[in-house]
């Protein structure tokens, strides 16, 4: 087995975990079932998975969510970049919701073993692939790892690589034909990072984050360079619990180099700065369901399931953090920004 199939592997278990979610209410996604294989006879996860599985989805919606509306404020169509992004659904969910046409591209980028799984259960699902376009619109590329329509670009590539080597064509026109680059520095744009940087070392993720800075740093953009990014993964991983995790992984053989040198919130919201964003914020899942979500989604979940064992939940949902950082190449033109983030609820 290649040493990186243990770190694949980990898709599965989101997707299963999102899969339970779903079936269990917490989460409203009809697309998912088309991406998990057998997705009828795979088990629910327990109840403490499942309320983990919808403050992180909840989280990161609310900021995508966010981003898209801004773009829209602002007359500026936006694009999505979830790099590992493994079997999401997020770019189904948009297209087919009411911010559809603030989405101008939404590309995704995993192993080449993810992609080309992930290309064929598109192709076989009418459900998914309806939403690309006509069939006309959806070409495979790249020995079918690659997959292409007007909206929607799925890419491989081994994210650990130089980004200078591997992800420049982004931003580059690929043929006259085509006029126009997958991704333009003119955009709007946020990343997704889903559970990906733990399993990266640190100056590897802190590369592929400066390189997207320098690119809108580049920007022609009248009001300047606009990158969002959002980062969703364990932390703090000194203490007693964080070593069972990290143990818990080691039997998997899967190692996290990328979650152990962070301890604290503010080293995540670092990590942004030093890489060159201009602002950054970090909030542990904990956090997050107890003051960031809605008071009446709050009550709808408390209904669902019954959780006896709080003190492990926080615990857990406290070793876990949803990070974002924001990068203006014109700070004075790119204000309307800086109110992009989560927001405390009444409770």
């Amino acid at each position: 087995m290649d040493a990186d199939a243990s770190i694949r592997s980990t898709d599965n278990d989101a997707a299963v975990a999102r899969l339970s979610a779903v079936q269990k209410r917490y989460l409203d996604d009809p697309f998912i079932k088309h991406l998990v294989p057998r997705a009828h006879l795979q088990p629910l996860r327990p109840p403490l998975i499942n309320v983990g599985t919808f403050v992180r989805s909840y989280a990161i919606d609310d900021l995508t969510t966010q981003w898209l509306e801004e773009s829209g404020k602002l007359n500026q169509p936006c694009q999505i970049v979830s790099l590992g992004s493994g079997s999401d659904t997020r770019f189904w969910r948009i297209a087919t919701g009411p911010l559809k046409e603030n989405l101008a591209t939404y590309v995704e980028i995993d192993f080449p073993e993810i992609t080309t799984k992930k290309a064929m259960a598109i192709r076989k699902s009418r459900e998914l692939s309806s939403v690309l376009g006509t069939p006309a619109d959806v070409t495979l590329s790249q020995g079918s790892t690659a997959l292409h329509a007007p909206k929607y670009h799925l890419l491989p590539n081994d994210l650990r690589l130089p980004p200078a080597e591997t992800m420049e064509h982004l931003f580059m026109i690929p043929s006259p034909s085509t006029e126009t680059s997958i991704l333009s520095s003119s955009l709007p744009t946020l990343l997704i990072f889903e559970c990906v940087l733990a399993y990266m070392l640190p100056e590897t993720s802190s590369r592929l984050l400066e390189w997207f800075v320098t690119q809108f740093s580049k920007s022609s953009a009248p009001s300047g360079g606009v990158l969002g990014c959002v980062v969703y993964e364990m932390f703090g991983l000194g203490d007693t619990f964080g070593r069972v995790m990290v143990n818990n992984l080691k039997t998997r053989n899967i190692s996290i180099p990328g979650a152990e040198p962070f301890l604290t919130l503010d080293s995540l919201s670092q990590r942004f700065i030093g890489s060159g964003f201009t602002a950054a914020h970090a909030l542990t899942l904990r956090d997050i369901r107890k003051t960031y979500v809605d008071r009446a989604e709050s009550e709808r979940i408390s209904t669902l399931e019954l959780l006896d064992e709080l003190e492990e939940l926080d615990l857990v949902l406290n070793h876990y953090a949803i990070s974002w950082g924001l990068f203006l190449s014109n700070p004075p033109h790119g204000s309307s920004w800086s109110h992009w983030g989560l927001k405390k609820q009444e409770k």
